[in-house]
């Protein structure tokens, strides 16, 4: 039996590529200082808060250090998460970017 060398390519670039695993963490149980050194650690995480308008829901989302690990239609934005320590703990995350008439290039927000 013959193996294609097509079947051999897509196996080898397979197990070459690197686990899409991501941590995650839950914001209350962390300072702020603590949280945002895992985001920069890790390149990204999702972190987990409870919800201050719904009660039992729990929020989440994943976090950034820079536009390079959102999709290519998204850019790193600056947002806020509840910490032990910070009710407003600046982070990064990704959202949709739709350039206005005229304006070229992505934002860049400092992390």
């Amino acid at each position: 039996m013959r193996i294609r060398p097509l079947a051999i390519l897509l196996a080898a670039v397979c197990a070459a590529s690197p686990a899409s695993a991501i941590s995650r963490y839950n914001s209350q149980s962390l300072t702020c200082d603590q949280a945002r050194q895992r985001v920069l650690n890790e390149g990204a995480v999702i972190l987990r808060y409870p919800s201050t308008r719904v009660r039992g829901m729990t929020l989440y989302d994943r976090y950034v250090t820079r536009n390079a690990q959102c999709e290519p239609h998204e850019y790193a934005e600056r947002a806020y998460v509840p910490t032990r320590d910070e009710p407003r703990c600046p982070v990064l995350n990704c959202q949709p970017y739709d350039p206005l008439p005229g304006r070229f290039g992505k934002p860049i927000v400092r992390f």
